[in-house]
Formats: C-alpha cells, structure tokens, sequence
C-alpha cells in the first residue's frame, strides 16, 4: 500500500472500490421493474433455503474483513458485524426474511459505515461499551428463550 492509499484508503485503494462494486452486487444491481426497490444476489440467495443464508453471511464476511484489513476500527467492524448477522438472524425467517432482505440491505449499510468512518473520522474509540451492550443483549435473548421454553414445558406436562 502506498502512502496515499494510507491517507484515504476509501478514495484510493483498489481492494475498497472492489468493496463498494462487491456491495452493489450483493445488494443494490438489479430493480424490480416498475418500482424503485432494488435487489441484488444477496436476495436471491435468500430464496434457498438454509444454503442461500449461510452463502450469504460468508460473502458479507468477506467484504467486512476486506475492510478490517484496511484500516477499519474494532468499533467499526464490530457495528459491520452487528448488520450482517441481524440481516442473517431476520433473513433466515421464511417469507418475512425475504422481505427484510429486500429493505435492509446490510452490505449497503456497512458500506455506509466504511465511508463514514474514511471520510469524517466517525466510528473510532473504544469497542468495550459496545461489545458489553451486545453481550448483554445476547444473554438477555438467551434467558427469554429458556424462559419461554421452560413455560412450554410447564404448560405440556402440567397443564398450567
């Protein structure tokens, strides 16, 4: 890398505009006629069951790491990663994923955030409030699940 892909490595370096070419593709290349809503591979793939989502989460892997590679902050990629895996939790729904996937657009977000972050200095500072926020979001899930579990179990054997 030369020292002025250093300096902008949004504006300069090749890997990133392969990025921005890799995120319209997955998300944005095709229209549906008619309308002005916009699709791309990433939708497709959604459309086959189980394969299609996973497919789809390793593609976004590989543009986020792309950009961790580049210069992106631990906050940055962490943010990234938080896009793609609630486009991946929702996308994996029958019917309703589909859906989200056609709104929601993780790729064209996390691009969003790349720019951000190159061109006004945004998403920088420490990761630790956000990977606790996430942690605790998580074991939060986590226990409604077991609650909700534990109530089915309850209501099956008892009858209450």
């Amino acid at each position: 890398m030369n020292h002025r892909e250093s300096e902008n490595p949004a504006g300069d370096s090749d890997a990133l505009r392969w990025v921005d070419g890799f995120t319209r593709t997955l998300d944005t290349k095709l229209r549906i006629p008619g309308t002005k809503i916009r699709f791309g591979a990433d939708f497709l793939l959604g459309l086959i069951p189980g394969a299609g989502d996973a497919i789809s989460l390793g593609l976004s892997g590989i543009l986020i790491a792309t950009m961790a590679r580049h210069g992106a902050t631990p906050k940055l990629v962490i943010k990234m990663l938080g896009n793609v895996l609630l486009d991946s939790l929702v996308g994996s729904i029958p019917i309703l994923g589909s859906v989200f996937d056609l709104f929601y657009k993780a790729n064209v977000r996390n691009l969003d955030l790349m720019r951000e972050h190159y061109q006004q200095g945004k998403h920088r500072g420490p990761v630790w409030p956000m990977l606790a926020a996430i942690v605790i979001a998580i074991a939060t899930m986590v226990a409604g699940v077991f609650w909700c579990v534990g109530k089915l179990f309850a209501w099956m054997f008892t009858g209450t």
